[in-house]
């Protein structure tokens, strides 16, 4: 169903919601209808999951073929890749034609439990095998059968670095075995941990070195973007001026999402002329909204994290924390005490860090706690 508000922040909502990466939906198409397997890295929140699903709404007009997403963030084992899989194909491959009704027949024979979403009511699969070779075994055949299927499958899995931490320590080299043979599979590994994927894909010591084409996802023009948010008012007789979109363009420094989630609240409750006084006003509530969070991240934090990440949202980016330039400026002590702090706030995933034509930076991940930190 359509979204009221042409904004969305969640999910893919067809080709008209979706804002250019003309270049970067071509190169993935034409790679992966190419035959070869791509690795996409960019992080959080900018996008991914919405191009995977938008390449796969163009292939699937383009030829016949089966297109499934995998999230495996919530995923901590083979276990649970396995059931992920199967739901994914229980619920893409169509019931009713014979490829369908051949899954179910192979499917019943992997001993399932079926299980129903309580909101949504769609159904899932769980295998209760007391052996975990058993899930080895299951998700090799599951794989093997869309292998078989005389149809080409593009296969997503989403977040996959968290497979370097799973629970059986060989899950890298015992799904590259799988894969390997696979040639009607085309496979796009998709991550936001740049440093992990980076490691996984680089690494000549690691199952997957060198078995992928990288792609990454950098931010969307300013041009294009304002084009966009100007295009999806006025289709609702709406309209926003120049430099309100520059504004909220700057502000959130076109990472989609938070973009995405200015313009929808922007959308919602501004008027039908909305100047940059007004995107400024939304922008100020959207942080006042969030402060009781940002406050409990406080308490989560030592006094020296707590201000070397204040430091960093200040900075916006931070090319040397260990500078002493950077720490007299903030008062944060010694160069070792910050880089633990740093260490830390990027195991927690309160920053990242990312490379431009400069060098390497940090910069603080939540954009909205970024902004209000600037403020205190």
């Amino acid at each position: 169903m359509k979204p009221n508000n042409p904004f969305p922040v969640v999910g893919y909502h067809g080709p008209d919601m979706f804002c250019d990466r003309e270049k970067e939906t071509e190169r993935l198409s034409k790679n992966l209808m190419g035959g070869l397997n791509i690795t996409l890295i960019s992080l959080r929140r900018m996008g991914k999951t919405a191009l995977i699903h938008h390449v796969f709404n163009e292939i699937s007009s383009k030829k016949q073929s089966v297109c499934l997403y995998i999230d495996l963030y919530p995923t901590r084992s083979i276990k649970d890749l396995t059931r992920q899989l199967a739901t994914a194909s229980m619920n893409v491959l169509p019931r009713k034609k014979r490829t369908g009704n051949r899954f179910l027949s192979f499917l019943k024979g992997l001993r399932p439990v079926i299980t129903y979403d309580p909101l949504t009511g769609a159904p899932g699969v769980r295998f209760e095998y007391s052996d975990v070779a058993e899930y080895e075994v299951t998700l090799a055949a599951l794989l093997k059968f869309l292998g078989e299927m005389g149809t080409d499958v593009y296969l997503a899995f989403d977040e996959f670095q968290v497979i370097s931490s799973y629970e059986d320590g060989n899950a890298e080299a015992m799904l590259r075995t799988m894969i390997q043979p696979l040639t009607n599979i085309h496979f796009i590994f998709s991550g936001s941990n740049r440093h992990m994927m980076n490691e996984i894909f680089h690494s000549t010591k690691r199952p997957f070195f060198a078995s992928t084409r990288i792609m990454s996802l950098p931010v969307i023009s300013t041009e294009s973007y304002s084009r966009f948010i100007a295009e999806k008012f006025a289709e609702n007789k709406r309209k926003i001026s120049p430099e309100a979109i520059a504004f909220v363009l700057e502000w959130t420094r076109r990472h989609t999402y938070y973009t995405q989630s200015v313009c929808n609240t922007l959308f919602s409750y501004g008027g039908r002329e909305i100047d940059i006084q007004s995107a400024r006003a939304i922008c100020g509530e959207i942080l006042e909204e969030q402060e009781k969070t940002f406050l409990q991240y406080r308490h989560l934090l030592t006094v020296n994290q707590w201000q070397v990440l204040m430091a960093v949202a200040k900075e916006g980016k931070v090319y040397r924390a260990q500078s002493g330039e950077f720490l007299s400026r903030y008062s944060l002590g010694t160069p070792a005490g910050t880089k633990r702090a740093i260490d830390a706030l990027l195991a927690k995933e309160m920053i990242y860090e990312e490379s431009d034509s400069t060098g390497t930076y940090n910069s603080v991940y939540d954009l909205f706690l970024s902004r209000w930190l600037e403020r205190q």
